[in-house]
Protein backbone atom coordinates (compact mmCIF):
# COMPACT_ATOMS: atom_id res chain seq x y z
CA UNK A 1 0.00 0.00 0.00
CA UNK A 2 1.27 3.68 -0.85
CA UNK A 3 0.52 6.93 1.35
CA UNK A 4 -0.42 9.83 -0.08
CA UNK A 5 0.79 12.42 1.91
CA UNK A 6 -0.90 15.19 0.19
CA UNK A 7 -3.68 15.53 -2.00
CA UNK A 8 -4.66 19.01 -3.74
CA UNK A 9 -8.02 19.43 -5.55
CA UNK A 10 -8.00 21.40 -9.12
CA UNK A 11 -11.02 22.57 -10.16
CA UNK A 12 -11.83 22.61 -13.95
CA UNK A 13 -13.94 24.22 -16.50
CA UNK A 14 -14.50 23.75 -20.28
CA UNK A 15 -17.13 23.63 -23.42
CA UNK A 16 -19.08 20.58 -24.93
CA UNK A 17 -21.06 19.93 -21.75
CA UNK A 18 -24.10 17.33 -22.66
CA UNK A 19 -25.83 14.23 -22.71
CA UNK A 20 -26.71 11.41 -25.03
CA UNK A 21 -25.51 8.10 -26.84
CA UNK A 22 -22.16 6.38 -26.82
CA UNK A 23 -20.90 6.98 -30.22
CA UNK A 24 -19.83 4.22 -32.33
CA UNK A 25 -15.61 4.41 -31.41
CA UNK A 26 -16.91 4.12 -27.97
CA UNK A 27 -19.36 1.84 -27.86
CA UNK A 28 -16.65 -0.43 -29.29
CA UNK A 29 -14.21 0.06 -26.53
CA UNK A 30 -16.83 -0.46 -23.89
CA UNK A 31 -17.81 -3.88 -25.39
CA UNK A 32 -14.60 -4.46 -25.16
CA UNK A 33 -14.11 -3.32 -21.16
CA UNK A 34 -17.24 -5.22 -20.66
CA UNK A 35 -15.93 -9.08 -22.05
CA UNK A 36 -12.53 -8.25 -20.67
CA UNK A 37 -14.01 -7.36 -17.55
CA UNK A 38 -11.54 -4.41 -17.38
CA UNK A 39 -12.00 -0.23 -17.21
CA UNK A 40 -8.40 -0.99 -19.50
CA UNK A 41 -6.69 1.98 -18.21
CA UNK A 42 -3.25 2.92 -19.97
CA UNK A 43 -1.10 4.47 -17.44
CA UNK A 44 2.23 6.04 -17.51
CA UNK A 45 5.16 8.05 -15.89
CA UNK A 46 8.46 9.82 -16.60
CA UNK A 47 10.73 12.73 -15.08
CA UNK A 48 9.72 15.73 -13.88
CA UNK A 49 12.10 19.05 -15.01
CA UNK A 50 14.20 19.79 -11.89
CA UNK A 51 11.98 23.00 -10.47
CA UNK A 52 8.60 21.68 -11.14
CA UNK A 53 6.20 23.16 -8.71
CA UNK A 54 2.58 21.84 -7.32
CA UNK A 55 1.10 24.57 -8.89
CA UNK A 56 2.63 23.31 -12.20
CA UNK A 57 1.45 19.97 -12.50
CA UNK A 58 -2.32 21.68 -10.97
CA UNK A 59 -2.11 23.53 -14.22
CA UNK A 60 -1.35 20.97 -16.49
CA UNK A 61 -4.24 18.86 -14.95
CA UNK A 62 -6.61 21.64 -15.15
CA UNK A 63 -5.36 22.01 -18.90
CA UNK A 64 -5.84 18.81 -19.39
CA UNK A 65 -9.70 18.72 -17.91
CA UNK A 66 -10.49 21.84 -19.14
CA UNK A 67 -9.19 21.26 -22.88
CA UNK A 68 -10.69 17.72 -23.59
CA UNK A 69 -14.43 16.88 -23.37
CA UNK A 70 -13.82 13.14 -23.15
CA UNK A 71 -11.81 13.83 -20.22
CA UNK A 72 -14.94 15.20 -18.38
CA UNK A 73 -17.17 12.36 -19.36
CA UNK A 74 -19.19 9.86 -17.35
CA UNK A 75 -21.36 6.90 -17.75
CA UNK A 76 -25.03 6.18 -16.59
CA UNK A 77 -25.48 2.58 -16.91
CA UNK A 78 -28.49 1.52 -17.57
CA UNK A 79 -31.00 -1.31 -19.04
CA UNK A 80 -30.53 0.04 -22.42
CA UNK A 81 -27.16 0.22 -22.52
CA UNK A 82 -24.58 2.65 -21.07
CA UNK A 83 -24.81 7.02 -22.20
CA UNK A 84 -22.27 9.65 -22.04
CA UNK A 85 -22.68 12.59 -19.52
CA UNK A 86 -20.18 15.36 -20.51
CA UNK A 87 -19.92 17.77 -17.68
CA UNK A 88 -19.30 21.68 -17.88
CA UNK A 89 -17.11 22.15 -14.37
CA UNK A 90 -15.67 19.99 -11.61
CA UNK A 91 -13.00 19.04 -9.35
CA UNK A 92 -9.80 16.48 -9.54
CA UNK A 93 -7.47 15.35 -6.72
CA UNK A 94 -4.11 15.38 -7.46
CA UNK A 95 -2.28 13.28 -5.04
CA UNK A 96 1.24 13.97 -3.84
CA UNK A 97 3.45 10.75 -2.87
CA UNK A 98 7.02 11.12 -0.64
CA UNK A 99 9.53 8.41 -1.95
CA UNK A 100 11.15 8.62 1.81
CA UNK A 101 14.31 6.27 1.31
CA UNK A 102 12.61 4.69 -2.15
CA UNK A 103 13.83 5.32 -5.28
CA UNK A 104 11.78 7.81 -7.04
CA UNK A 105 11.67 5.86 -10.79
CA UNK A 106 10.24 2.47 -8.58
CA UNK A 107 7.70 4.83 -6.44
CA UNK A 108 6.37 5.97 -9.48
CA UNK A 109 6.25 2.34 -11.95
CA UNK A 110 4.06 1.26 -7.86
CA UNK A 111 2.17 4.20 -8.24
CA UNK A 112 1.04 3.61 -11.97
CA UNK A 113 0.29 0.36 -11.13
CA UNK A 114 -1.95 0.84 -8.13
CA UNK A 115 -4.04 3.76 -10.14
CA UNK A 116 -4.86 1.47 -12.52
CA UNK A 117 -5.86 -1.70 -10.09
CA UNK A 118 -7.32 0.86 -8.48
CA UNK A 119 -11.29 0.01 -8.44
CA UNK A 120 -13.03 2.16 -10.93
CA UNK A 121 -16.94 3.79 -11.24
CA UNK A 122 -18.14 4.72 -14.33
CA UNK A 123 -20.79 6.80 -12.97
CA UNK A 124 -18.63 8.55 -10.19
CA UNK A 125 -14.92 8.64 -11.07
CA UNK A 126 -13.28 11.19 -13.59
CA UNK A 127 -11.66 9.06 -16.50
CA UNK A 128 -8.30 10.65 -15.70
CA UNK A 129 -5.99 9.80 -12.67
CA UNK A 130 -3.19 11.68 -11.58
CA UNK A 131 -0.12 11.97 -9.01
CA UNK A 132 3.40 13.20 -8.56
CA UNK A 133 6.13 11.60 -6.96
CA UNK A 134 8.24 13.89 -4.45
CA UNK A 135 11.85 13.46 -2.88
CA UNK A 136 13.54 15.84 -0.44
CA UNK A 137 11.26 18.39 -1.17
CA UNK A 138 10.94 18.21 -4.82
CA UNK A 139 8.95 16.58 -7.31
CA UNK A 140 10.43 14.43 -9.35
CA UNK A 141 8.03 12.21 -11.43
CA UNK A 142 4.12 12.45 -12.57
CA UNK A 143 1.79 9.34 -12.75
CA UNK A 144 -1.25 9.79 -15.15
CA UNK A 145 -3.76 7.03 -15.53
CA UNK A 146 -6.89 7.61 -18.23
CA UNK A 147 -9.38 5.17 -19.26
CA UNK A 148 -9.23 4.42 -22.70
CA UNK A 149 -12.91 5.83 -23.00
CA UNK A 150 -10.60 9.03 -23.15
CA UNK A 151 -9.33 8.28 -26.28
CA UNK A 152 -7.28 5.45 -28.26
CA UNK A 153 -3.66 5.71 -28.79
CA UNK A 154 -3.35 8.43 -31.99
CA UNK A 155 -5.77 10.47 -29.60
CA UNK A 156 -3.35 10.74 -26.95
CA UNK A 157 -0.94 11.61 -29.21
CA UNK A 158 -2.75 14.81 -29.88
CA UNK A 159 -3.56 15.35 -26.12
CA UNK A 160 0.31 15.26 -25.13
CA UNK A 161 1.12 17.15 -27.87
CA UNK A 162 -1.24 20.12 -27.27
CA UNK A 163 -0.57 19.95 -23.42
CA UNK A 164 2.86 20.83 -24.14
CA UNK A 165 2.02 23.28 -26.73
CA UNK A 166 -1.10 24.84 -25.31
CA UNK A 167 -2.29 25.85 -28.56
CA UNK A 168 -5.74 28.61 -28.88
CA UNK A 169 -7.31 26.98 -31.37
CA UNK A 170 -10.97 25.54 -30.25
CA UNK A 171 -11.23 21.97 -30.14
CA UNK A 172 -12.68 20.40 -32.99
CA UNK A 173 -16.54 20.42 -33.43
CA UNK A 174 -16.95 16.78 -34.01
CA UNK A 175 -16.34 15.06 -30.37
CA UNK A 176 -18.39 12.43 -29.80
CA UNK A 177 -21.55 13.43 -28.34
CA UNK A 178 -21.61 15.03 -31.73
CA UNK A 179 -20.11 12.15 -33.38
CA UNK A 180 -23.32 10.01 -32.37
CA UNK A 181 -25.83 12.61 -33.12
CA UNK A 182 -24.52 11.87 -37.19
CA UNK A 183 -24.01 8.41 -36.43
CA UNK A 184 -27.93 8.63 -35.68
CA UNK A 185 -28.98 10.13 -38.60
CA UNK A 186 -29.67 9.05 -42.66
CA UNK A 187 -26.48 9.45 -43.29
CA UNK A 188 -25.02 7.75 -41.04
CA UNK A 189 -27.18 4.70 -41.17
CA UNK A 190 -26.52 4.67 -44.92
CA UNK A 191 -22.85 4.43 -44.42
CA UNK A 192 -23.13 1.94 -41.90
CA UNK A 193 -25.17 -0.20 -44.25
CA UNK A 194 -22.58 -0.05 -46.62
CA UNK A 195 -19.87 -0.78 -43.78
CA UNK A 196 -22.09 -3.38 -42.73
CA UNK A 197 -22.53 -5.12 -46.55
CA UNK A 198 -18.83 -5.28 -46.51
CA UNK A 199 -18.82 -7.57 -43.48
CA UNK A 200 -20.93 -9.89 -44.59
CA UNK A 201 -19.84 -10.57 -47.89
CA UNK A 202 -16.29 -11.68 -45.66
CA UNK A 203 -17.85 -13.48 -42.90
CA UNK A 204 -20.65 -16.11 -45.59
CA UNK A 205 -17.37 -16.58 -47.51
CA UNK A 206 -14.18 -16.88 -44.76
CA UNK A 207 -13.31 -20.40 -43.38
CA UNK A 208 -15.47 -21.84 -40.83
CA UNK A 209 -12.68 -22.64 -38.33
CA UNK A 210 -9.74 -20.29 -38.05
CA UNK A 211 -7.32 -22.41 -35.49
CA UNK A 212 -6.93 -25.60 -34.82
CA UNK A 213 -8.08 -27.41 -31.32
CA UNK A 214 -5.51 -26.24 -28.87
CA UNK A 215 -4.01 -29.23 -27.43
CA UNK A 216 -2.04 -27.38 -24.33
CA UNK A 217 -5.42 -26.00 -22.58
CA UNK A 218 -3.76 -24.00 -19.31
CA UNK A 219 -5.25 -22.70 -15.95
CA UNK A 220 -4.68 -20.01 -15.85
CA UNK A 221 -6.25 -19.79 -19.27
CA UNK A 222 -5.45 -16.39 -20.57
CA UNK A 223 -1.81 -15.69 -21.28
CA UNK A 224 0.01 -12.61 -22.08
CA UNK A 225 3.63 -13.19 -24.12
CA UNK A 226 5.88 -10.43 -25.92
CA UNK A 227 8.45 -11.01 -28.81
CA UNK A 228 11.14 -7.70 -29.42
CA UNK A 229 13.41 -8.59 -32.82
CA UNK A 230 15.65 -6.19 -34.00
CA UNK A 231 15.81 -8.92 -37.46
CA UNK A 232 11.88 -7.36 -37.79
CA UNK A 233 12.19 -4.29 -37.51
CA UNK A 234 15.27 -4.38 -39.97
CA UNK A 235 13.32 -6.61 -42.56
CA UNK A 236 9.94 -4.68 -42.61
CA UNK A 237 12.23 -1.32 -43.31
CA UNK A 238 14.05 -3.46 -46.12
CA UNK A 239 10.79 -4.44 -47.35
CA UNK A 240 9.30 -1.19 -47.84
CA UNK A 241 12.38 -0.08 -49.52
CA UNK A 242 12.21 -1.82 -52.16
CA UNK A 243 8.73 -2.97 -52.58
CA UNK A 244 7.56 0.79 -52.53
CA UNK A 245 4.75 -0.44 -50.52
CA UNK A 246 3.66 1.40 -47.59
CA UNK A 247 4.78 -0.12 -43.63
CA UNK A 248 1.58 -0.57 -42.39
CA UNK A 249 0.10 -3.20 -45.75
CA UNK A 250 3.81 -4.83 -45.64
CA UNK A 251 3.38 -5.73 -42.20
CA UNK A 252 -0.29 -6.66 -42.68
CA UNK A 253 1.02 -9.06 -45.04
CA UNK A 254 3.60 -10.23 -43.21
CA UNK A 255 1.17 -11.47 -40.41
CA UNK A 256 -1.44 -12.81 -43.10
CA UNK A 257 1.53 -15.41 -44.01
CA UNK A 258 2.86 -16.35 -40.37
CA UNK A 259 -0.81 -16.79 -39.50
CA UNK A 260 -1.34 -18.69 -42.15
CA UNK A 261 1.62 -20.76 -41.49
CA UNK A 262 0.36 -21.64 -37.94
CA UNK A 263 -3.24 -21.67 -38.75
CA UNK A 264 -3.75 -23.23 -41.97
CA UNK A 265 -6.61 -22.24 -43.79
CA UNK A 266 -6.10 -19.82 -46.36
CA UNK A 267 -7.96 -17.33 -47.26
CA UNK A 268 -6.31 -15.75 -44.14
CA UNK A 269 -9.08 -13.39 -42.73
CA UNK A 270 -7.79 -10.87 -39.95
CA UNK A 271 -9.52 -8.37 -38.27
CA UNK A 272 -6.69 -5.14 -38.14
CA UNK A 273 -7.10 -1.86 -36.04
CA UNK A 274 -7.74 1.00 -38.21
CA UNK A 275 -7.60 4.53 -36.77
CA UNK A 276 -10.74 6.15 -38.89
CA UNK A 277 -9.03 10.02 -38.31
CA UNK A 278 -8.38 9.89 -42.50
CA UNK A 279 -12.07 10.59 -41.84
CA UNK A 280 -13.14 14.24 -42.14
CA UNK A 281 -12.78 16.80 -38.79
CA UNK A 282 -11.55 13.70 -36.81
CA UNK A 283 -7.75 13.85 -37.27
CA UNK A 284 -7.71 16.20 -33.76
CA UNK A 285 -10.43 14.84 -31.82
CA UNK A 286 -9.16 13.19 -28.39
CA UNK A 287 -11.67 10.60 -28.23
CA UNK A 288 -11.89 6.46 -29.17
CA UNK A 289 -12.52 6.70 -32.26
CA UNK A 290 -10.11 3.35 -33.48
CA UNK A 291 -12.53 0.31 -34.37
CA UNK A 292 -11.31 -3.13 -35.82
CA UNK A 293 -12.24 -3.82 -39.43
CA UNK A 294 -12.43 -7.20 -41.50
CA UNK A 295 -9.50 -7.61 -43.95
CA UNK A 296 -9.41 -11.05 -46.22
CA UNK A 297 -6.21 -11.78 -47.57
CA UNK A 298 -5.45 -14.66 -50.18
CA UNK A 299 -1.77 -15.71 -49.56
CA UNK A 300 -1.50 -18.83 -50.51
CA UNK A 301 0.70 -19.64 -53.87
CA UNK A 302 1.72 -16.53 -54.53
CA UNK A 303 4.72 -14.45 -53.67
CA UNK A 304 5.48 -12.31 -51.16
CA UNK A 305 5.72 -9.43 -53.67
CA UNK A 306 1.79 -10.38 -54.82
CA UNK A 307 1.05 -10.61 -51.20
CA UNK A 308 2.24 -6.90 -50.14
CA UNK A 309 0.20 -5.97 -53.39
CA UNK A 310 -2.60 -7.69 -52.22
CA UNK A 311 -2.59 -6.30 -48.74
CA UNK A 312 -2.55 -2.67 -50.37
CA UNK A 313 -5.15 -3.09 -52.09
CA UNK A 314 -7.23 -5.01 -49.55
CA UNK A 315 -6.60 -2.61 -46.77
CA UNK A 316 -8.08 0.22 -48.88
CA UNK A 317 -11.06 -1.46 -48.70
CA UNK A 318 -10.81 -2.14 -45.13
CA UNK A 319 -9.57 1.65 -43.82
CA UNK A 320 -13.30 2.69 -45.64
CA UNK A 321 -15.42 0.01 -43.48
CA UNK A 322 -14.10 0.29 -40.43
CA UNK A 323 -16.70 2.55 -38.73
CA UNK A 324 -19.38 1.06 -37.60
CA UNK A 325 -22.25 0.69 -35.60
CA UNK A 326 -21.20 -2.43 -33.04
CA UNK A 327 -24.30 -3.19 -31.88
CA UNK A 328 -25.44 -3.80 -34.90
CA UNK A 329 -22.63 -5.44 -36.34
CA UNK A 330 -22.74 -8.06 -32.94
CA UNK A 331 -26.59 -8.68 -34.37
CA UNK A 332 -25.22 -9.64 -37.95
CA UNK A 333 -22.54 -11.55 -36.87
CA UNK A 334 -24.99 -13.76 -34.75
CA UNK A 335 -27.13 -14.05 -37.80
CA UNK A 336 -24.41 -15.58 -39.90
CA UNK A 337 -23.19 -17.70 -37.35
CA UNK A 338 -26.48 -18.93 -36.70
CA UNK A 339 -26.84 -19.86 -40.59
CA UNK A 340 -22.89 -21.31 -40.53
CA UNK A 341 -22.26 -23.01 -37.58
CA UNK A 342 -18.78 -23.25 -36.56
CA UNK A 343 -18.51 -19.41 -37.94
CA UNK A 344 -15.58 -18.17 -35.95
CA UNK A 345 -14.68 -14.45 -35.36
CA UNK A 346 -10.84 -13.84 -36.85
CA UNK A 347 -8.13 -12.68 -34.57
CA UNK A 348 -7.45 -8.57 -33.58
CA UNK A 349 -4.47 -7.12 -34.85
CA UNK A 350 -3.35 -3.67 -34.10
CA UNK A 351 -0.20 -2.07 -35.48
CA UNK A 352 0.58 0.87 -33.23
CA UNK A 353 4.01 1.56 -34.69
CA UNK A 354 4.95 5.31 -35.25
CA UNK A 355 6.58 5.68 -38.80
CA UNK A 356 8.56 8.93 -37.18
CA UNK A 357 10.12 6.35 -34.84
CA UNK A 358 12.08 5.16 -37.73
CA UNK A 359 11.68 7.77 -40.56
CA UNK A 360 15.24 9.11 -42.04
CA UNK A 361 16.99 5.93 -40.68
CA UNK A 362 19.37 4.27 -43.81
CA UNK A 363 17.56 1.30 -45.35
CA UNK A 364 19.09 -1.87 -44.08
CA UNK A 365 21.53 -4.49 -46.60
CA UNK A 366 20.18 -7.79 -46.83
CA UNK A 367 23.31 -8.62 -45.10
CA UNK A 368 22.05 -6.91 -42.16
CA UNK A 369 19.04 -8.56 -42.54
CA UNK A 370 20.35 -11.95 -42.42
CA UNK A 371 22.92 -11.33 -39.69
CA UNK A 372 20.02 -10.18 -36.90
CA UNK A 373 17.85 -13.18 -38.41
CA UNK A 374 16.83 -15.29 -35.49
CA UNK A 375 18.15 -13.01 -32.56
CA UNK A 376 14.28 -12.37 -31.86
CA UNK A 377 13.55 -12.95 -27.86
CA UNK A 378 10.28 -14.31 -26.26
CA UNK A 379 8.92 -14.09 -22.98
CA UNK A 380 5.70 -15.07 -21.45
CA UNK A 381 4.65 -12.18 -19.10
CA UNK A 382 1.39 -12.78 -17.64
CA UNK A 383 -1.36 -15.89 -16.93
CA UNK A 384 -4.63 -15.23 -15.24
CA UNK A 385 -8.14 -16.36 -15.11
CA UNK A 386 -9.50 -12.57 -16.17
CA UNK A 387 -10.41 -12.77 -19.91
CA UNK A 388 -8.23 -10.87 -22.79
CA UNK A 389 -9.75 -12.11 -26.37
CA UNK A 390 -9.28 -15.06 -28.51
CA UNK A 391 -6.29 -14.15 -29.78
CA UNK A 392 -5.01 -9.98 -30.06
CA UNK A 393 -1.59 -9.39 -31.55
CA UNK A 394 -0.33 -6.18 -30.76
CA UNK A 395 2.63 -4.67 -32.59
CA UNK A 396 5.10 -1.69 -31.85
CA UNK A 397 7.86 -0.09 -32.56
CA UNK A 398 10.99 0.30 -29.75
CA UNK A 399 14.20 1.36 -29.44
CA UNK A 400 16.54 -1.09 -31.45
CA UNK A 401 13.29 -3.81 -32.47
CA UNK A 402 10.12 -4.37 -32.88
CA UNK A 403 7.58 -5.62 -30.39
CA UNK A 404 5.15 -8.18 -31.20
CA UNK A 405 2.58 -8.32 -27.76
CA UNK A 406 0.44 -11.59 -27.89
CA UNK A 407 -2.68 -11.98 -25.82
CA UNK A 408 -4.81 -15.31 -25.93
CA UNK A 409 -6.58 -17.57 -24.25
CA UNK A 410 -4.72 -21.27 -23.96
CA UNK A 411 -8.29 -22.84 -24.37
CA UNK A 412 -8.39 -21.62 -28.31
CA UNK A 413 -5.31 -21.21 -28.99
CA UNK A 414 -2.36 -23.47 -27.71
CA UNK A 415 0.63 -21.77 -26.03
CA UNK A 416 3.20 -22.77 -28.87
CA UNK A 417 0.93 -21.74 -31.57
CA UNK A 418 0.83 -18.28 -30.21
CA UNK A 419 4.74 -18.35 -29.60
CA UNK A 420 5.30 -19.22 -33.40
CA UNK A 421 3.08 -17.01 -34.39
CA UNK A 422 5.47 -13.77 -33.30
CA UNK A 423 8.57 -15.88 -34.31
CA UNK A 424 6.88 -16.69 -37.68
CA UNK A 425 6.44 -12.92 -38.15
CA UNK A 426 10.80 -12.24 -38.19
CA UNK A 427 10.70 -15.72 -40.06
CA UNK A 428 8.36 -14.29 -43.13
CA UNK A 429 10.05 -10.61 -42.71
CA UNK A 430 13.73 -11.56 -43.27
CA UNK A 431 12.37 -14.38 -45.86
CA UNK A 432 10.63 -11.40 -47.73
CA UNK A 433 13.69 -8.84 -47.40
CA UNK A 434 15.68 -11.22 -48.56
CA UNK A 435 14.01 -11.87 -51.48
CA UNK A 436 10.16 -10.57 -52.19
CA UNK A 437 9.86 -12.81 -55.31
CA UNK A 438 10.35 -16.17 -52.83
CA UNK A 439 7.31 -17.87 -52.39
CA UNK A 440 5.35 -17.43 -49.28
CA UNK A 441 5.28 -21.12 -48.27
CA UNK A 442 1.68 -21.07 -47.76
CA UNK A 443 0.32 -23.79 -49.83
CA UNK A 444 -2.96 -23.40 -51.44
CA UNK A 445 -6.10 -25.48 -50.40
Amino acid sequence: MIDVHDRIMVAFAGDGAGEGALSWGQQDIWHAMVRQESWLPNGAWGPLPPGTTLDDVADRLRYLMSRFPTARTRLILGAGGPRQVVSSAGEIALDVVDAGGQDPAELAEELRLRLQDAPYDFERDWPVRMAVVRHDGELTHLVAVMCHLVTDGFGAQVLLEELDKRPETPVPDLQPLEQARWQASPGGARHNGMALRHWESILREMPLRRYPESADQRSPRHWRGEFRSPALSLALRSITARTGVASAPVLLAVFAVALARVTGPDPVVVRPMVNNRFRPGLDRVVCMLAQYGLCRLDVAGISFAEAFDRARRSALSTYKHAYYDPAALDDLVARVAGERPGLQLPCYFNDRRDDAATAGAPVPSTAEVAAAAGGGEFVWTTRQDVPFEPLIVHVDEVTGATQAIVFMDTHVVAPGDAEALLRGLEAVAVEAALDPDAPTGVAAP
